[in-house]
């Protein structure tokens, strides 16, 4: 094993390669864990401005997504990679379909951020929420440092932490609820954050 943790190659060129696509997947991680935690403080905050930015960066995750998929096409059709280089492209197509998809969801929650007024009453909320998204932030910088070390023992932690991050999102969602049975004309607001949840 070399110091990237590939396999050695007949063709230095397909390693050359396959560490190109790995480090555009943790730049393009890099940008959607901005993108992220930009959203989520937008939202908290009351940012419309700042969402507008969150918005605009989802073109470039986009692009991102587009350029590492058909690098990753590219190397499946002409090198017919070997079974360990085989799992890391299907790996990195599975991994950049989740932050193209991750990028999304910030993208979406930029569009429900609502004027600081609005949220007043909802500040209990929203600091779960920023607790929320903290730890999904988190989760997601944990997953993408365990493929830049190819660590299988983090990822399966990463995994595993997910759950804690299940069962918070299910107590949020209830307290929600339980808010909108209590003040109806409050329902547009709280429909929104409970879909930025």
């Amino acid at each position: 094993m070399d110091k990237t943790g590939f396999s050695h190659h007949i063709s230095q060129q397909l390693n050359e390669k396959l560490e190109g696509i790995r480090d555009r997947v943790l730049a393009m991680g890099g940008l959607v864990e901005q993108q992220l935690a930009g959203a989520i403080a937008a939202l908290v905050d009351g940012d419309a401005a700042a969402a507008q930015d969150i918005i605009a960066t989802g073109q470039a995750i986009n692009a991102m997504d587009v350029e590492i998929d058909e690098s990753c096409v590219h190397i499946l059709a002409r090198r017919q990679p070997a079974a360990s280089d085989l799992r890391l492209v299907i790996a990195v197509i599975k991994a950049v379909t989740d932050l193209e998809r991750i990028g999304d969801e910030a993208e979406r929650v930029g569009r429900m951020v609502q004027p600081l007024e609005q949220l007043e009453e909802q500040k209990d909320l929203l600091a779960d929420i920023q607790s929320l998204g903290d730890g999904v932030c988190q989760t997601l910088h944990d997953a993408l440092d365990s493929f830049a070390r190819l660590d299988a023992e983090q990822a399966v932690a990463v995994a595993r932490r997910d759950l804690d991050t299940d069962r918070r999102y299910e107590a949020l969602i209830t307290r929600v609820m339980q808010q909108m049975a209590d003040k109806p004309a409050a329902v547009p607001s709280l429909m929104k954050l409970m879909w930025a949840a």
